[in-house]
């Protein structure tokens, strides 16, 4: 039991070393630090800083580099050359030598600098010329327009000389010769190649206010043209919001008056008026700046025009068509009544009244002044549309001959007047008056009181005043005025021409052509002698023996109106109009010929679906195109015409060998096939009924012979253009579907002193005209 009671080791005693170093652990750790032990972590958070700062300034470089490098070119002075900032403009700045020496270089002159606002030290406007080869005046012309603006960086601020950045450039050509001279009078036109540019040698800023926040430059140049000066140039624009240059519109002056801002609408905005008057006939172009959404441009320069109306009221319609034709004053009167009764226009009915005050201010003065010739006076108020001033002071005028050679001459604008101020009130007495007294001139006194005796409403004392009028003119005038030409005929290139093979009214030494133009022989189809047409072949055409030319000069109406159109149309079916010149005349065999001068026209490449180069005067044919409906509307209206002209024109097609032979489809087969075909209806046979045209192009004849899917081969080749007229009475009068036949109805016209329209007919070799024949009861 002792052994039992022995004193043990206590278990703790065992674990007492155990505790022991546990004690001793802990006060390892509750040692106090060594010397510098913090250093390694403070370099690594200022290592850490300094790497998210550098982080951080490369980045907001970067941005600065994306968005405008011109901001970190500073770096470039610390930088190799190979390291080098590409700059955001399109070059390094330069200084002005720089700049100067540059364009010497490059043989360019540097003209005189402009500057964009207060001066030339922080922006200007650079005009760059060129010395024109072979000159004598003006020798330098305008290539280019610059815009500089100075260099803001530190790097170039701090230079001692100016930097400056190429901000805006632009290539300057002049107007064409063409745009120059085509509102000159044709009597100084000169027949050659216009299409060349005109240089432009001057620049100018427009001072004072203008429009938008940017800034206008005129370019301009002279042309010597006679006695006077044409002035032209461009409108030029500086945006300094979109930091450009733009070009805005060319400009004439055959007065030589410059372009000029203001203010002439009612909008405290000034305009650019643009002074286009040749003679005492006004002609103001003016321009309003208008927004457009475009990010380059966003302003235009817009015309007020008076050819659409902003309003429906007709009188205010009539008002704008008198204005046109240049009967301003009567037209500014009208429309301040109108503005009177509406109490007010809208915007853009007021800029056209305002647009037509200053045309009226202009031959409001004119008609005020005292001119030393009664034709001047006369001219100046007819321009004004004072009719009975006009009168009163040809009734006291003693040289009669000299105002018919005014009315003679003055082909167009005071003919356009006369006619205008009748188309509004036809039964103004001293307006009557004045279209009679030109009529007289231009077509003889016959015609005249012919057109005289048709007025509704005239009375026998007005009739028997204006007839006085009509003998106070000259006998001797009235004889010299040759009626207008009035010719069709076919045009062909001719390479040699003897000249005396040819009648001519001046010598043979004057059978010359101009630059670039060559010969065409005019094989003259139909023409009028003033009283009557003559058709080919010219069987009663007996020439005197003496004074031949003249003869044919005067019954050709050659004096009156030696010009010529040439009409071509184009593969694509465009037509293009050649003006040439009446040389010569000659007539052999019953055939007469015309030799034209003209430019050279495109060929047709013997394509004879193409319609052959058609010649014709100015006054020769009115063209007559009735509105078309479909087939299927005409059916509505009048259903048995309709079926005997299906029927009729299926036939047709058979017979030409255009659609295959066989039985006639039904009405309603052929319906469906032809319903939507167009034709017109017009009155030629002057029976007081329509007769019905209907044409049909060569790819609709082409498409009716097109098989079924799967049946055979489908046919290609095209048929020319084929016209069928169809009388009231259901008759076939006219038709192109003959087999093989090459004629063609090209045109429905008008002619002068004939009552019903004419054909217009392309024959194999030729044109000619039909006309019908009561008589014969056809087209002859």
């Amino acid at each position: 039991m002792a052994k039992r009671w022995r004193k043990l080791t206590p278990k703790t005693k065992q674990n007492q070393p155990r505790a022991t170093t546990r004690k001793r652990v802990v006060k390892k750790t509750l040692q106090k630090p060594k010397p510098l032990s913090w250093l390694p972590s403070t370099l690594a958070i200022a290592i850490l800083l300094s790497s998210v700062g550098l982080i951080i300034t490369f980045a907001w470089i970067s941005i600065l580099f994306i968005l405008n490098p011109d901001q970190v070119s500073w770096l470039n002075k610390v930088l190799p050359l190979w390291a080098q900032i590409p700059l955001g403009k399109h070059e390094r700045p330069q200084t002005f030598k720089q700049i100067e020496l540059n364009l010497t270089q490059k043989n360019l002159i540097v003209g005189e600098l402009l500057p964009l606002y207060q001066d030339t030290k922080n922006s200007f406007f650079m005009p760059v010329f060129q010395r024109r080869a072979n000159c004598e005046s003006d020798c330098q012309k305008l290539v280019e327009i610059r815009v500089y603006q100075r260099s803001q960086e530190l790097e170039f601020k701090s230079e001692p000389e100016n930097y400056y950045y190429l901000e805006s450039q632009l290539s300057i050509t002049g107007p064409e010769e063409s745009f120059v001279i085509s509102s000159l009078p044709d009597a100084i036109l000169e027949p050659q190649d216009i299409s060349v540019p005109l240089p432009l040698t001057k620049v100018q800023r427009f001072e004072g206010q203008t429009p938008s926040a940017g800034v206008w430059f005129n370019l301009r140049g002279e042309r010597q043209q006679g006695i006077g000066v044409i002035t032209y140039g461009d409108i030029v624009y500086y945006n300094p919001e979109r930091s450009n240059l733009q070009q805005m519109l060319s400009w004439k002056s055959p007065s030589g008056q410059l372009p000029k801002w203001q203010q002439v609408t009612g909008d405290a905005t000034k305009e650019l008026v643009i002074d286009g008057t040749v003679g005492l006939e006004p002609h103001l172009d003016v321009y309003q700046v208008k927004p457009l959404k475009l990010f380059l441009k966003p302003i235009q320069l817009e015309a007020i025009n008076l050819k659409s109306p902003v309003l429906k009221d007709s009188a205010y319609q009539n008002a704008l068509s008198i204005a046109r034709s240049g009967l301003w004053t009567p037209a500014f009167e009208w429309l301040k009544f109108i503005k009177k009764q509406r109490k007010g226009l809208p915007e853009g009915a007021q800029a056209q009244m305002d647009l037509i005050r200053l045309h009226s201010l202009v031959t409001k003065s004119q008609a005020d002044k005292s001119w030393a010739s009664p034709s001047e006076q006369i001219l100046a108020n007819l321009i004004d549309g004072r009719w009975e001033k006009g009168l009163q002071v040809f009734e006291l005028a003693d040289n009669v001959q000299e105002i018919g050679t005014l009315l003679k001459g003055d082909e167009t604008r005071l003919w356009n007047r006369t006619v205008a101020a009748l188309r509004v009130n036809p039964d103004r007495q001293q307006v009557q008056a004045w279209f009679a007294l030109i009529l007289a001139v231009q077509r003889g006194q016959e015609a005249a009181n012919s057109w005289l005796e048709t007025q509704p409403k005239i009375t026998k004392d007005r009739l028997a005043y204006i007839q006085n009028l009509l003998v106070k003119l000259d006998g001797e005038v009235t004889s010299q005025i040759s009626h207008p030409s009035q010719i069709v005929g076919t045009v062909q290139p001719i390479a040699k021409v003897t000249s005396s093979e040819w009648l001519q009214p001046n010598s043979p030494a004057d059978l010359k052509l101009t630059d670039n133009q060559v010969w065409y022989q005019v094989e003259v189809s139909a023409f009028s002698d003033g009283k009557r047409w003559l058709n080919f072949p010219f069987e009663n055409l007996k020439p005197p023996k003496t004074s031949t030319a003249k003869f044919f000069w005067k019954t050709l109406g050659i004096n009156s109106d030696p010009q010529m159109q040439i009409v071509v149309w184009l593969p694509n079916g465009e037509q293009q109009i050649t003006i040439g010149t009446i040389k010569a005349v000659q007539l052999q065999n019953r055939v007469l010929r015309l030799l034209v001068a003209a430019p050279k026209i495109p060929g047709n490449q013997n394509n004879v679906l193409q319609p052959k180069p058609l010649a014709l005067t100015n006054a020769a044919l009115e063209w007559v195109q009735p509105f078309p409906i479909t087939l299927r509307e005409l059916y509505a209206q009048n259903p048995s015409a309709v079926k005997a002209i299906i029927s009729n024109l299926w036939e047709s097609l058979q017979n030409s060998g255009e659609v295959p032979a066989g039985p006639i489809p039904s009405f309603e087969q052929m319906q469906e096939k032809l319903g939507d075909w167009p034709v017109q209806t017009i009155d030629l046979t002057n029976n007081a009924q329509p007769e019905i045209v209907i044409t049909i192009s060569g790819t609709t004849i082409a498409s009716l012979n097109q098989p079924q899917p799967g049946t055979g081969e489908e046919k290609t080749n095209q048929s020319p253009d084929r016209t069928m007229i169809v009388s009231d009475n259901n008759e076939v009068i006219y038709t192109d579907f003959t087999e093989n036949s090459l004629q063609k109805l090209s045109a429905i016209a008008k002619l002068s002193g004939v009552q019903s329209p004419a054909l217009l007919v392309e024959n194999v070799d030729k044109y000619s005209l039909k006309r019908w024949s009561n008589k014969n009861q056809r087209f002859e």
